[in-house]
C-alpha cells in the first residue's frame, strides 16, 4: 500500500478525540449513499416511463409516413407500396386516409380523426386493431357484418352500415357502445345549386379499442379505407403509405431513402418527428431530476469538505512531524484528498448497489401501484441502465474529489516550525 493511501486509510479508522468529525464523516458517506441511490432510483423510473410511452407510441402508430408534398393524394398507390415495402430495412407498408370529421350521436358531437385502413395491412404497422377490448375489427375486414340474417327490417338496415371502431374516451363522450350507430359528417362536402353542402354517413360501432394514448383514444376513429373513400368522396386514392422498419433509430435515414425511391413531390414524416415536443419533454425531466437529486450528493460534498477542514486542523502536529522526516507537500495533499475521495467511493459504492437493488425488485415485483384509469398502466415502470450508473458515480466521485481540493491545499501549507514551536 501507498505511503498516503496508508495514512488516509489509518485516519478513518483511527479514534479521534473529536468524536464530531467521526459523525460528519459518517453523515459524509450516508448522504453520498442517498444521493446515489435516489439517482438511480429516479433514472430508472424516468427510462421505464420513456421505454413504457415509446413501446406504446410505436404500438400505436406506423414508423414512418410516406405522402404527397402537395396533399392531393396518391393515385397508383398499389404499385408504389409494392415496390417500397421491397427496400431495405422495410419490414411491412400499409395505405390510409386521414381526415377530420364531426361524429355525433343524438344530442353528443365530437370532433374526431377518421382513419381509412385495409385491416390486414393495417395489423402489420400498427397494433390499435389488437387493442380492441370491446366488440371486434373483424368486420372491417369484409363488406358484411358478421351477425347472421337480419330478423327485421331495422337490423337489416343496421347490418347494411358501414363499420367502425372507436377510441374509448370518445365512445364514452359520445355515450355510444358497440351495435351504437353514429352520424358521421365530413367537411368536404358535395357542390349543390345550394352551395357546398356537409357530407354525412351513418356508420355502425362495431368495436371500441383502447390504446392507452389520450389523443388516439379520445379522438380516432377506424373504418374500412373504401368506406372512407366513399364518404371524402375520393376514387382509388390513399393519403399515406404508413411503413415499419426494422430498426426504429434509422427511421428518418430509412424515410429518406423512401423519398428517393418514391420520386419527385414525396416527403416523409418519421415517429421522432411526430413525437418530437413529447420525447424533449423527457428529456428536459431527466436533466431536471438530475441535477435536483444531485443536490443531495452536493449537500454531502459539503460535509467532506467540513470533516477533511477539522481533520486537518486535528492533525496540524501529525503533519508537521510527516513535513519533518521528509514528506513532501505533494503527499501530504495526496492524503487529504484520499481520505475524501474514499469517503466518496464508499457512499457511491453503497449507493450504486442499494439504487439498483431497489429499482430491480421494484421493478420486478411492481412495488408502487398507480391507477389504470388515470395512468393507462397499473404500476411504476423500473428501467435501470447501466450506463446511468456509470455516470452518477462518475459525477459522485468527481464532486467529492472537488471537495477535496481546498483542505489538501491547507494540510500541504502547514509549517513544521509553527506546528511544534510550543511542543
Amino acid at each position: 500500500m501507498r505511503f498516503e493511501l496508508f495514512i488516509a486509510t489509518r485516519y478513518l479508522r483511527a479514534k479521534r478525540r473529536q468524536a464530531v468529525i467521526g459523525v460528519i464523516t459518517a453523515i459524509s458517506i450516508v448522504g453520498v449513499a442517498a444521493g446515489v441511490a435516489s439517482l438511480i432510483i429516479a433514472l430508472a423510473i424516468n427510462n421505464g416511463f420513456r421505454s413504457d410511452l415509446q413501446a406504446r407510441l410505436l404500438g400505436s402508430m406506423s414508423h414512418i409516413n410516406l405522402m404527397r408534398v402537395q396533399n392531393d393524394g396518391i393515385r397508383n398507390w398499389q404499385e408504389l407500396l409494392a415496390r417500397l415495402t421491397k427496400q431495405p430495412h422495410i419490414v411491412a407498408g400499409a395505405p390510409a386516409i386521414y381526415e377530420e370529421v364531426l361524429i355525433s350521436r343524438g344530442a353528443r358531437a365530437q370532433g374526431a380523426l377518421l382513419k381509412g385502413i385495409l385491416p390486414a395491412d393495417e395489423r402489420k404497422v400498427s397494433d390499435l386493431l389488437d387493442n380492441v377490448k370491446f366488440g371486434s375489427a373483424d368486420p372491417l375486414a369484409s363488406d358484411k357484418n358478421s351477425e347472421g340474417p337480419p330478423k327485421t327490417l331495422a337490423d337489416q338496415v343496421t347490418q347494411s352500415l358501414p363499420p367502425l371502431v372507436l377510441g374509448k374516451d370518445m365512445a364514452d363522450s359520445l355515450g355510444a357502445t358497440v351495435g351504437s350507430v353514429v352520424l358521421v359528417t365530413s367537411p368536404q362536402g358535395e357542390l349543390t345549386p345550394f352551395g357546398i353542402v356537409p357530407k354525412y354517413q351513418r356508420f355502425k360501432v362495431v368495436g371500441i379499442f383502447e390504446s392507452g394514448f389520450y389523443d388516439y383514444d379520445s379522438s380516432w376513429g377506424l373504418t374500412r379505407l373504401s368506406d372512407a373513400q366513399q364518404l371524402f368522396g375520393l376514387n382509388d386514392v390513399v393519403a399515406v403509405l404508413e411503413f415499419k422498419v426494422d430498426d426504429i433509430y434509422q427511421a428518418p435515414v430509412i424515410a429518406q431513402e423512401l423519398e428517393k425511391v418514391a420520386g419527385q413531390g414525396f416527403g416523409s414524416k418519421n415517429w421522432m418527428e411526430q413525437n418530437q415536443a413529447l420525447f424533449r419533454a423527457l428529456r428536459l425531466e431527466k436533466v431536471v431530476t438530475f441535477i435536483t437529486i444531485g443536490l443531495i450528493v452536493f449537500v454531502a460534498a459539503l460535509n467532506i469538505l467540513i470533516s477533511l477542514i477539522m481533520m486537518v486542523m486535528e492533525k496540524t502536529k501529525d503533519i508537521a512531524v510527516l513535513v519533518s522526516i521528509g514528506a513532501r507537500r505533494q503527499q501530504i495533499r495526496r492524503i487529504f484528498m484520499l481520505q475524501g475521495v474514499l469517503v466518496g467511493l464508499i457512499g457511491t459504492l453503497i449507493g450504486l448497489v442499494l439504487g439498483f437493488g431497489l429499482a430491480i425488485a421494484a421493478g420486478h415485483y411492481h412495488w408502487i401501484r398507480l391507477s389504470a384509469e388515470v395512468y393507462s398502466i397499473d404500476y411504476v415502470p423500473f428501467a435501470p441502465r447501466l450506463i446511468d450508473g456509470i455516470i452518477v458515480a462518475l459525477v459522485s466521485v468527481a464532486i467529492s474529489f472537488i471537495a477535496t481540493i481546498y483542505p489538501a491545499m491547507n494540510a500541504s501549507r502547514v509549517l513544521p516550525a509553527e506546528a511544534l514551536r510550543y511542543e
